[in-house]
């Protein structure tokens, strides 16, 4: 008869356990799907099967918190933006580097000048009074010929200041410091204080002031000797950033989102969670509530996407230049986009995990093909020396915990890493996988033996 080996012994008893879980499943799963079936008297007398009214109330929690989920990512970013002043900045901040965003703010400040200064008009006053020194002709009609194109070169000097100012680093300070002014002021009116100045209209226009930029502008002017800059007034001069259908609206959306903006995202989660507790068959809610969160998300991402169509129409020409109203908008909307991405990837991930370890058939051969293969990769190593001994069998009586900090670090990155892009997801996605079949080849089933066993006394897999 042939000598079994210890690494034979070993992968016969992870077979076996393979085979033992799968059975399990199996009989688990018989017994959610037909409740009724016989039970020893001791045990029917304590365990009564669960009636279908468990399953609608499962159906019911889980269809709610799948409504509320994508509310609770919309909530949770307007929140953020209209009580926060930080988040507001931080998200309209990146604007001031946009080269379609800095071409529109300087021609409405080269505007707002031209509109507040008369520059042809005082261009024609100097003119008139060097012709009143009694010139001779000859010089008089070259000061005529001269008025337009001086006219004309005060204003080209007083747009290359704005686009000088616009395209340098300093303009980054004063974008902020309009921000905040802004989402001050925005506050104040959302919080009904009369006192407030405009920073919603009555057609519910979000506007940016525009005051810091002009002032700044008007300093660099009066520094580089031209004196009618000084004349330039205070303005108070917006550029709109987003649109709603009233200021009603904007303070309804308001109130809302500081109501619910903490708890919706919890409430949600919480709802998911108890319908697939309280289901027949967790795991089958389980995978259908983890797919059909991600296709919630999916479809809201899909609405972001169609958002920008509508919102770059609305505002586009007639207020904001089209390709500075897609800056805009994606500007916005990319923290909120990123958490959509990231939600979609755990919960079609979380589908994925509770699929693979169900009971059924397929999953069950996908799992008894890894297990046969790490038994291999594991053989091979025996055969080399290269056994994990001790930490194999640690790894082995803590495979499950090891599995969860591997899910958890991985959410982690993909929830709170930003900015998150594809080539993020999928490497994370990768190296958890990874970690995943390390773990499963280096863990050492731990082999039970009775402690008055004889030589001769067979070997039982517990």
């Amino acid at each position: 008869m042939a000598r079994t080996t210890m690494s034979e012994l070993q992968a016969t008893i992870a077979r076996l356990e393979a085979e033992n879980a799968a059975l399990r499943e199996r009989a688990d799963a018989a017994g959610d799907a037909n409740p009724t079936l016989e039970l020893p008297r001791a045990e029917a007398a304590v365990r009564k099967p669960r009636g279908r009214g468990w399953t609608v109330l499962s159906v019911f929690l889980i269809v709610i918190g799948l409504v509320l989920a994508p509310v609770a990512v919309l909530s949770t970013f307007a929140r953020a933006q209209l009580t926060d002043t930080d988040a507001f900045v931080t998200t309209f901040a990146p604007l001031a580097d946009d080269p379609a965003v800095q071409s529109f703010v300087a021609d409405e400040v080269v505007t707002v000048i031209n509109e507040q200064v008369d520059i042809p008009g005082l261009t024609k006053q100097v003119f008139e009074g060097l012709d009143s020194l009694s010139l001779p002709p000859a010089a008089s009609s070259a000061l005529q010929l001269l008025e337009g194109p001086a006219a004309q070169g005060l204003q080209s000097l007083v747009a290359s200041v704005v686009e000088n100012l616009v395209a340098s680093e300093a303009f980054s300070d004063i974008w902020e410091q309009a921000l905040r002014t802004t989402h001050t002021q925005l506050l104040a009116t959302l919080q009904n204080d009369p006192s407030a100045a405009v920073g919603v209209t009555g057609r519910g226009e979000i506007e940016l002031q525009l005051g810091p930029i002009i002032e700044e502008v008007k300093q660099r002017l009066v520094d580089n000797g031209v004196g009618f800059a000084s004349s330039i007034p205070t303005v108070d001069r917006s550029i709109v950033i987003a649109q709603s259908d009233s200021v009603t609206s904007v303070q309804l959306g308001y109130g809302i989102a500081v109501a619910v903006g903490i708890w919706l995202p919890w409430i949600a989660l919480v709802l998911l969670a108890a319908g697939v507790v309280v289901a027949l068959r967790r795991t089958t809610a389980l995978i259908w509530t983890a797919a059909g969160l991600g296709a919630v998300m999916v479809v809201l991402g899909s609405g972001i996407g169609i958002g920008r169509i509508v919102f770059v129409a609305t505002v586009s020409p007639s207020i904001i230049p089209s390709d500075a109203a897609t800056v805009i908008y994606e500007t916005v909307v990319v923290s909120m986009a990123n958490t959509t991405v990231a939600v979609a990837v755990v919960a079609f991930t979380v589908a994925i995990i509770a699929w693979f370890g169900g009971p059924y058939r397929v999953p069950r051969a996908l799992r008894g093909l890894a297990t046969s293969g790490a038994d291999a990769l594991r053989r091979l190593g025996d055969s080399r020396g290269l056994g994990t001994g001790r930490f194999g069998r640690w790894l082995y009586t803590q495979r499950t915990l090891v599995t969860v900090v591997i899910a958890v670090g991985a959410s982690a990155i993909i929830l709170f890493v930003r900015p998150l892009t594809v080539g993020l997801i999928v490497w994370t996605a990768v190296i958890a996988l990874l970690l995943v079949a390390l773990r499963e080849i280096l863990q050492r089933p731990v082999i039970q033996v009775p402690e008055d066993a004889q030589a001769d006394t067979p070997v039982t897999v517990g």
